[in-house]
């Protein structure tokens, strides 16, 4: 059996995953402090993952937690907030020894400095399993200008912002199940990049916003019924990349493909609400920053969902990822 680690001596590994951040208090105080900031609201959002459901058991553990911080900083990505910290949750089981948790822990150092985010406490406790694990992160948006699920307005466009399909196609591609030659697939599924480069042209353009990790289409609902509206989207218009180009081409219904890859989930894109007049522009300036995006449909005044494939309507058998869809590895 492997020797059972010390939950003191865990918290005090991490204590270089602050940053020097003083807000931490070194995690030596059973809470941080955050002082306001004048002019900006402070945005938070929490998510959690559990090992076969959110990724396949036996993942390499330093993959484990940037997975975690990156899923976690696409919320702040989706409201244009400027990420600093987080706090963390793990629920460890036995079998997690000093040798794994220091990968753990070099997966959070990773990207804890790639998105300039500081640990600042949180909570350590155990578990007979899964392994559990949560992130709370915080950011700064400009006060009154985080980007809402509840602005957009009727006849706005759906600008997509991100390849579609490619979190599905890529826990394929870690099963085994589908051809990925260049790995690209099945990184986009365990290390998905959370588009807070856009928090600029999100500021200048977006009326709305929500990060697609349930699957587009249903995250684009979630954007039209938070604005009391209804949704037309058009599947033959989805941003996609090489590797989903590709399977779609293997295949022998579109309608059906294009369905799946709209509702597969673990995208990370960003689905968004435009003034039509300033689509344009928003899109050049997504795509100067290298991110794919293209119009997609748009946000109607009728309630409900019009869903369309080369302009004929398809009824997708599902929208999106449900946690009653309880699958490994998602």
């Amino acid at each position: 059996m492997p020797k059972p680690v010390d939950e003191f001596d865990w918290i005090a590994s991490l204590r270089g995953l602050t940053r020097g951040d003083e807000r931490a208090l070194d995690l030596k105080d059973d809470a941080a402090v955050i002082p306001g900031r004048p002019g900006f609201d402070l945005v938070i959002s929490k998510d959690a993952i559990v090992e076969g459901v959110h990724f396949p058991e036996g993942e390499a553990p330093d993959v484990i937690a940037r997975r975690l911080l990156r899923t976690s900083l696409s919320d702040l990505a989706a409201k244009a907030a400027e990420p600093f910290g987080y706090l963390l949750l793990t629920a460890w089981p036995p079998g997690q020894d000093d040798a794994w948790r220091a990968q753990f822990r070099g997966g959070l150092e990773s990207d804890g400095e790639a998105f300039g985010v500081a640990l600042l406490g949180g909570d350590t406790v155990s578990t007979p399993g899964p392994l559990t694990l949560s992130a709370t992160v915080l950011g700064w948006a400009e006060a009154g200008r985080a980007v809402l699920r509840s602005g957009a307005f009727a006849d706005d466009a759906l600008v997509v912002c991100g390849p579609i399909g490619d979190g599905w196609l890529g826990l394929m591609a870690v099963r085994g199940e589908i051809e990925d030659p260049d790995g690209a697939l099945a990184k986009h599924y365990r290390l998905p990049t959370p588009l807070l480069a856009l928090r600029a042209p999100l500021l200048a353009h977006a009326r709305a916003c929500a990060d697609v990790s349930d699957g587009l289409i249903a995250d684009s609902c979630h954007v039209a019924e938070a604005s009391g509206l209804g949704l037309a989207i058009e599947l033959a218009d989805l941003p996609l990349s090489e590797g989903a180009g590709r399977w779609l081409a293997g295949q022998t219904d579109e309608a059906a493909s294009r369905i799946a890859l709209a509702s597969g989930g673990d995208d990370y894109a960003l689905a968004c609400a435009i003034d039509p007049t300033r689509a344009a522009p928003f899109i050049a300036e997504v795509e100067a920053l290298g991110v794919p995006a293209r119009v997609a449909g748009s946000f109607v005044s009728a309630p409900g969902l019009m869903v369309t494939v080369g302009s004929r309507r398809v009824e997708p058998d599902r929208t999106g990822w449900r946690h009653s869809d309880r699958t490994a590895g998602r």
